[in-house]
């Protein structure tokens, strides 16, 4: 309120300003309102006091142009907060009125502001007078020449609004609704026309759902009377006379004509509701209006001008839209002239005008069907709807009859594709460009088009809504049959499609057929789809099928058979290139695209109306089916501006993928269909690919690939229904199927295929479906009447599905047709085997009849399916079925037709026993008959249970069946046992593999009498008849299969030696008979052992067993023993008794001994019974006392022997061991003595002993002994030395010894084997040794240590063998690891002296006789590579290490004549270099002298006391005692023959090898320290001598003083060094004396 208040202070103080030198009076006047105002605080109060308003209008009636601005100004404001009086309006109008005089711009334009403030104010007025003198201002600025556009323009704003005030009033005073019911005229416009009636039906509810009253009213108040007056002078001015009340004499015709426009179109209510104006709109208005649409009289003036006429078209349209209910014969009048009008001749624009019109009542669905149900639904009145559209489709009809008939449908598609992107066409009223007229007639012609397409699209909303209000059923709810038509909507649908559709049709279908733009196509289709649907919703079938035909042909252009026809017959005609050579393309262009999706729209809409019409659709389809697959079809460019149609870059193939896409999916739509509808589909499609079957067989190239398309497409389709359709797939079922088995005995190879693998589809569908699994689910619950009608369909279905093969199969003899049943049957088996319940017995019976059929292919496929039976279906068939099924496995087992099948039908018995011991025989009891819960109950009472097995089975409580488990394995036993008799070597192996593998497996569940059976009846038996059969069959040599001739002779198939006779077949098999019994004795023993007669068996096995060895083949023997031994392996559990293993060995010595054992197989099985014996003895050591391992011993060796003095030496001439004698490397390990034989150990090492090498003489008593008396003087008799050869044959005094291989002496192929196998073995006796028990193995250690030796020695004479490299490490490792145990006889008091001293003594012959016969040597040059002789070296050093460090180094409790005798071999060593003559050191190889310098080193080592070490024992200090002597008298002998050579050489350099010695002798002498103890045995003066027993002494060099000659002599040699080093000895030896320098006292 402050604001107002301030707003109007200001003016006043502007006021004020403004007029304070002319116009004292209004200043003074202006600053007493300012005053008063200050006052006043509410416009009320302002309203009150007339200072106020008085100053402001003072300021007007001067007349000064900027005092009336701030005076009309402020009026406003006052007028408009309500602070102006009531009384003061007629003042204010008469200073408007004034103010409209004045000629100034700004005054007028804020008169006729303040005009219009005051109609929307309170002020507005109420009596005529005022009322009148108001709008007379506004309208004499609208006339006044004066008058600038501006000020025009606001005027005519100004009295339109007044005028809406006015009548706003009208409706108010006379208590009509609130707000205005009325119709804007404007008709809305979208992108399409379907868009601008669904929008103009949204807008134009208000104007035409609201009914006037029944009974007009006749009295008005003032307000309806003013009204009234208003509109007579508006409808007087608008027929160019004078306004009586208005006192006007005359304004613009079109101005008063817009008014009355907009009045009728905005006050529909104050018509309809008030008498009197009904009267004026009847009377005055509709006059006026047809005066002026008049069309045969020359209009001159502004009634002939297109604004006019326009306006009087607009108001006319308005009577229609709006008043035709209450106006029938106007309005009839007035569609007749509109309709009329399009055919006269008459200006285009008006013409257009007209259609204009026209299309809006087309396209606005309440008045289209007000004026269907006024006129064409009434008898006594005009068909106006219908001479509309007949109007409308003339119009597009004449667009063939013009000159530019191709520029105007251009033109008009060109409009229609500017319409899809917003963009209107605008009249143009010059047309006489050419162009102009042009895009004029197109204008028309889209109009008539749109107007056309709005009918379609009304009937189709009409229908729309006559469902939405129940009076039609939707296409998707499923009823029986149409019923007759009985609501109002639905009669005014059906009615208006039967009067107009045969028009469209005509007029549609011949744009569409001419046009080409993409927008018009579409918005046309788009009419077909809503117009098809809108008949098939109103079950009119005529215009449905006229235009599903029309639409179809702008799908794919393919020629009609009877236009092929005609151009065949046709005389004297040339045959088309298209017939002659039918591989015409196919080129699909946007608008068959758009074609087809509208076809699918449809189809989609109307599946469950179409019917017979149906095989219209399926035609088009068949052929965009064959168009998809067809590698000449091609497809034009599609815009991006079609929606749902990308372009991609793969081009064709992105749009035929989305048209197979939508073909696809109309046929998986047809779940949602109703039951009749799908049968109609079907019925169409069989129907389809039946007209092709019936006519096209002899058709040829392109015709039959179209035939063949078809009939594929109707089989595709109708499976894709079936699998669709499933959930109620059985009235479908027969139809489908029906049609399959058809095709499938076609005699076309082709359609044979498609019959038989739609029929795989569809079975393998059906039995998969979520409803059939439901019905499996029902028989599992309880006993109901519902889940008896459920097993009642299961049976139904399932037989009704499955008999289709059966019927297949038997119906024909073609193999094709036969291959094809059986094909699906297995895939039915694959996939919903596991469903099956009913149907068992006929699948089964119709394979037992498949495997007695001679063809291949058909026994193939037939046992595929077999097999899926028994691996995945065992546990889902009925147990009354389960005897067929093995029956029939043991049919396709013994067929001859394919051998791989009978060996595979094998293995299915297999599985099926299992299936049956797992399932049946898993109760306690385990025998006799078993009572399983019943698999065949029909219905009721079944349950699913699942064993522990995982065995599903159906659980009858009615209901068991005793079923004997048994019976059935008995039954798989005899089928087994037959077959293990066949002809055919691979199926009865195969048979006996299977038998002995089931017995294996399931033996444990069954019963005694099973075994019994089993032994008695089918193992023996089984072994009898195939040794039978291998001793009597021929041993003639087969041929292999035939496989082709090459020069004239047959080629065959290369068969193995070992399988070229029929007698060696049969051993194969009776391998297999022995290993099987072997794996059943090894498993069940124990438990075959306690049937009657097994002891008889078992004797009856062994003599089997030896006469197999003796006789028999290879395999066979072998087969044998192994099967004994695998008896004797389960001896580890204590299973077999002393009995069957004394029987057991005794067959062992049995065969060894035979004299008449001499088969190709005696090495092999000799083998195989030295593993059985080592593995046996390995497992049952606990078994076996002295006297049973003495013969496991014997016979061990007996093998060993036998093999050792064979002639053949093919293996030992190649360095490789026999395979007995592997063999007997492998399990000697396995026969160490255990714990509780510990006494048999010396036997047992002296047995392995045995097999060294041996001296001449040793072999040669051993060979004349027997084995016995061998055994009894082993021990130190055959394998010992000749105590006395001591003496060295390879060794002279220079040292040097060799023997050429030329002279050695040829090894026997005996030796060979022995060298080879005492290689291998010495490493293994080590290991055994080690680990012997400390009181049997020292015994033979020296025996042991001896044989050692004697390898050892075979250096010399065969360097190139490896025996003595690996005894010497034999001999160290020996040394090492157990030697130390005899360093001090208290830690082994079992060992007796004379064992020890025995021990010590064969040690001291093996390194006496090694080092100095064969270590340090000299040997051939060539005999051996650097690597080996480095090798070789390393070894001899290793073995000096051993000697040098750990054993005389250790506290060994050896006799002093060893010690001498070990210290005097290293001695002799080390002499070597210094004993040979200067000549003979030259030619003395390195390696020698190494070795001689090592063992000399070896006697400074063992001399040498180290008394921070501590490690000096009375051991050591006796060897160093020993050891001093030599080493004196060995350093004096290499210092004096030193100087003899150098003497002797004059002025010649000595060899490197002597200066070498003579300089690491003074080297080592002058690091040497000894003991005091070793000192006190030297030989030295008295006065030398000294105390010895001095605690702490850290050793003396007395051994310098033996030495100080010999120093005394080098002094003065030529060496240097050697000078060097004698000095320090000599200083050395004068500080031992105490001559060392002293410090004197000065």
């Amino acid at each position: 309120m402050s604001a107002l208040m301030a707003v109007l202070e200001s003016d006043l103080r502007a006021l004020s300003a403004e007029s304070r030198r002319r116009y004292p009076a209004i200043k003074d006047g202006a600053e007493h309102a300012i005053l008063k105002l200050r006052s006043l605080s509410s416009p009320s109060e302002i309203s009150q006091n007339e200072d106020i308003l008085r100053i402001f209008l003072m300021a007007c009636e001067v007349k000064a142009t900027k005092l009336s601005v701030i005076g009309l100004s402020s009026l406003q404001k006052l007028i408009s907060h309500g602070a102006v009086a009531s009384s003061a309006l007629k003042e204010i109008l008469s200073i408007l009125k004034e103010h409209a005089d004045m000629t100034d711009e700004t005054v007028q334009l804020k008169t006729l502001q303040t005009l219009l403030i005051v109609f929307q104010s309170h002020l507005l007025p109420e009596h005529e007078d005022d009322v009148a003198q108001a709008l007379v201002i506004s309208l004499r600025l609208l006339e006044s020449n004066r008058s600038s556009d501006s000020v025009r323009n606001t005027a005519a704003a100004t009295f339109r609004q007044a005028v809406a005030l006015i009548f706003d009033h009208v409706a108010h005073a006379e208590s009509l609704p609130a707000g205005k019911v009325s119709f804007s005229g404007r008709i809305y416009r979208s992108n399409s026309v379907s868009g601008d009636v669904s929008r103009n039906m949204h807008n134009t509810e208000e104007s035409t759902d609201v009914p006037g009253d029944p009974t007009m009213r006749e009295n008005l108040t003032e307000a309806g009377k003013l009204g009234i007056r208003l509109l007579e002078d508006l409808t007087a001015l608008a027929a160019g006379g004078s306004a009586s009340w208005l006192l006007m004499n005359s304004i613009q015709r079109s101005f008063a004509l817009d008014i009355l426009e907009f009045v009728l179109s905005n006050y529909v209510g104050i018509f309809r509701t008030l008498a009197p104006y009904h009267q004026v709109l009847c009377h005055q208005i509709s006059s006026l209006l047809m005066t002026s649409v008049r069309t045969n009289i020359e209009l001159e003036g502004e009634s002939g001008e297109p604004s006019f006429r326009r306006l009087v078209l607009r108001s006319i349209a308005h009577i229609i839209r709006l008043y035709s209910s209450s106006l029938i014969t106007e309005c009839e009048v007035f569609l007749s002239m509109l309709v009329k009008a399009t055919t006269l001749d008459l200006p285009l624009w008006y013409r257009i005008l007209v259609l204009e019109i026209l299309r809006g009542f087309c396209v606005e669905v309440r008045t289209l069907s007000v004026l269907f149900q006024n006129f064409d639904m009434n008898p006594g009145n005009t068909n106006v709807v219908e001479n509309m559209v007949k109007a409308l489709a003339g119009v597009v009809s004449s667009v063939q009859d013009q000159e530019t008939c191709e520029e105007s449908l251009a033109a008009v598609a060109g409009m229609f594709s500017s319409k899809s992107k917003g963009i209107e066409w605008i009249l143009d009223n010059d047309a006489s460009n050419a162009v102009v007229l042009v895009a004029s007639e197109a204008h028309e012609i889209t109009l008539a088009i749109e107007g056309l397409l709005g009918v379609v699209f009304t009937v189709a909303s009409l229908t729309d809504e006559a469902m939405d209000v129940g009076e039609l059923e939707s296409p998707r709810l499923e009823s029986d049959s149409p019923g007759k038509l009985t609501g109002k909507t639905a009669n005014l649908c059906f009615s208006m499609v039967d009067s107009t559709w045969l028009t469209i049709l005509d007029a549609l279908s011949l744009i569409l057929a001419r046009s080409q733009g993409e927008a018009i196509v579409l918005e046309i289709l788009k009419g077909y789809q809503a117009f098809t649907q809108a008949c098939g919703i109103l079950h009119a079938v005529e215009p449905l099928n006229a235009f599903l035909a029309s639409l179809c042909k702008f799908t794919i252009g393919i020629p009609m058979d009877a236009e092929r026809k005609s151009a065949l017959q046709s005389p004297g005609a040339r045959r088309p290139q298209s017939l002659v050579e039918p591989r015409e393309s196919i080129v699909l262009t946007p608008k068959n695209f758009q074609a087809l999706r509208t076809l699918f729209n449809i189809a989609h809409r109307l599946h469950n109306v179409l019917g017979p019409s149906w095989i219209l659709v399926l035609e088009t389809l068949a052929a965009l089916d064959h168009a998809i697959h067809s590698s000449h079809a091609a497809t034009q460019e599609v815009s991006t501006s079609v929606p749902r149609l990308t372009k991609e870059s793969s081009g064709q193939y992105s749009d035929f993928n989305i048209l197979s896409s939508l073909n696809s999916q109309l046929f998986e739509s047809s779940a949602l269909m109703h039951l009749s509808a799908v049968k109609s589909l079907l019925s169409a499609l069989s129907q389809l690919s039946q007209r092709f079957l019936e006519g096209g067989s002899s058709s040829v190239g392109q015709a039959s690939a179209q035939r063949i398309g078809s009939i594929s497409f109707s089989v595709d389709r109708m499976t894709s229904m079936l699998v669709n359709n499933l959930h109620r797939v059985e009235p479908l079922w027969d139809i489908v199927v029906g049609h399959f088995l058809e095709l499938a005995w076609n005699s076309d190879q082709h359609l044979r295929s498609m019959g038989l693998g739609a029929l795989d589809r569809s079975i393998c569908a059906v039995l998969g479906s979520a409803r059939f699994q439901l019905l499996i689910s029902s028989r599992l619950v309880e006993d109901t009447q519902q889940s008896k009608a459920a097993l009642t369909g299961l049976r139904s279905l399932e037989c009704s599905v499955i008999s289709p093969l059966r019927i297949l199969y038997f119906s024909t003899q073609s193999v094709d047709v036969r291959a094809g049943s059986l094909k699906i049957l297995l895939h039915v088996l694959e996939r919903h085997g596991e469903n099956l319940r009913y149907s068992w017995l006929d699948i089964l019976q119709m394979l037992r009849s498949v495997a007695d059929a001679p063809e291949k292919d058909l026994v193939t496929l037939g046992f595929q399916s077999l097999r899926v039976i028994m691996n995945n279906g065992l546990s889902t068939i009925p147990v009354d079925c389960l005897q067929v099924c093995i029956d029939v496995t043991g049919t396709y087992s013994a067929q001859k037709t394919e051998l791989n099948i009978s060996l595979t039908a094998i293995g299915l018995l297999w599985t099926t026993t299992d299936f049956i011991v797992k399932g049946f025989m898993h109760y306690p009891e385990g025998k006799g008959n078993v009572s399983v819960p019943s698999l065949s109950a029909t219905a009721g009472g079944e349950k699913c249970i699942e064993d522990q097995f995982g065995v599903k089975q159906i659980n009858n409580k009615a209901s068991t069946v005793k079923v004997d488990p048994e019976k059935f394995v008995v039954s798989i036993f005899s089928l087994l046992q037959a077959l293990g008799a066949d002809e055919r070597p691979e199926v009865r192996n195969s048979a006996v593999r299977t038998f002995f593998q089931t017995l294996g497996t399931h033996g444990q569940r069954l019963s005694q009498s099973i075994w019994e059976d089993c032994l008695w009846k089918y193992v023996f038996p089984t072994l009898d008849r195939a040794s039978h059969m291998a001793a009597t069959s021929s041993t003639d040599e087969w041929h292999g299969k035939e496989l082709g001739t090459r020069g004239g002779k047959a080629v065959h198939m290369l068969v193995h030696h070992s399988r070229n006779t029929a007698q060696k077949q049969w051993d194969e098999t009776v391998v297999l008979i022995i290993g099987g019994i072997a794996r059943l004795f090894r498993s069940f023993f124990p438990l075959l052992r306690n049937l009657s007669n097994f002891w008889t068996e078992w004797q009856s096995l062994l003599v089997f067993v030896k006469n197999s060895i003796s006789n028999g083949s290879k395999e066979v023997a072998l087969a044998a023993i192994n099967c004994l031994q695998t008896v004797l392996s389960h001896s580890l559990k204590g299973n077999l008794p002393m009995p069957y293993l004394h029987s057991a060995l005794d067959v062992y010595k049995q065969v060894l001994e035979s004299s008449t054992y001499r088969t190709n197989a005696a090495g092999k099985v000799k083998q195989e019974i030295l593993h059985g014996l080592g593995e046996l003895f390995a497992q049952a050591q606990g078994m076996f006392d002295n006297d049973m391992y003495e013969q496991l011993l014997d016979l061990v060796h007996m093998a060993v022997k036998q093999a050792m003095v064979s002639k053949d030496i093919v293996e030992a001439e190649t360095g490789c061991l026999p395979p007995i004698q592997r063999t007997m490397l492998e399990i000697l390990p396995l026969l160490s003595p255990p714990e509780h034989l510990s006494s048999m150990w010396s036997y047992f090492l002296e047995l392995i002993l045995q097999y060294l090498p041996k001296s001449q003489s040793a072999l040669q008593e051993e060979v004349d002994l027997p084995y016995s008396a061998a055994k009894t003087n082993s021990a130190g008799k055959i394998n010992s030395f000749s105590g006395s050869d001591k003496t060295l044959k390879h060794e002279n005094q220079n040292g040097l010894a060799f023997t050429s291989p030329e002279t050695r002496e040829p090894i026997s192929a005996s030796d060979i084997q022995t060298y080879w196998f005492a290689e291998k073995l010495i490493p293994l006796l080590v290991d055994i040794f080690l680990r012997a028990i400390a009181t049997e193995k020292y015994s033979i250690l020296p025996d042991i240590l001896q044989g050692f030796g004697r390898c050892m020695t075979m250096r010399r004479d065969r360097p190139d063998t490896a025996i003595w490299r690996v005894a010497v490490e034999g001999f160290n490792r020996l040394l090492v690891q157990d030697v130390s145990c005899l360093q001090n006889k208290q830690q082994e008091p079992s060992i007796s002296r004379p064992i020890m001293i025995r021990i010590w003594k064969e040690m001291a012959d093996v390194y006496e006789i090694f080092f100095v016969g064969y270590c340090g040597r000299a040997l051939p040059s060539n005999s051996l590579s650097s690597a080996t002789l480095k090798a070789d070296e390393s070894l001899e050093m290793t073995i000096l290490n051993v000697l040098g460090d750990m054993v005389l180094k250790s506290q060994i409790d050896a006799p002093i004549d060893i010690l001498q005798r070990l210290v005097s071999t290293l001695d002799r060593c080390a002499s070597r270099t210094c004993s040979l003559p200067v000549e003979m050191v030259e030619r003395l190889p390195p390696h020698c002298g190494r070795f001689s310098l090592a063992c000399l080193q070896k006697l400074f080592s063992l001399t040498s006391y180290d008394w921070i070490a501590d490690d000096w024992n009375p051991s050591r200090s006796e060897v160093s005692k020993v050891a001093i002597i030599s080493l004196m008298e060995r350093c004096e002998h290499v210092l004096s023959r030193f100087l003899i050579d150098e003497n002797d050489l004059g002025e010649r350099p000595l060899p490197t090898a002597r200066l070498e010695e003579v300089i690491f002798v003074l080297r080592e002498l002058a690091r040497l320290i000894i003991h005091p103890d070793t000192a006190a045995i030297l030989p030295t003066h008295s006065n030398l001598k000294c105390d010895f027993t001095e605690a702490g002494d850290p050793g003396k060099r007395t051994h310098l003083f033996i030495l100080y000659p010999s120093f005394c002599e080098l002094v003065v040699s030529r060496e240097t060094l050697v000078r060097d080093l004698v000095q320090v000895l000599l200083r050395l030896t004068g500080e031992e004396m105490g001559l060392h320098k002293l410090n004197l006292p000065i």
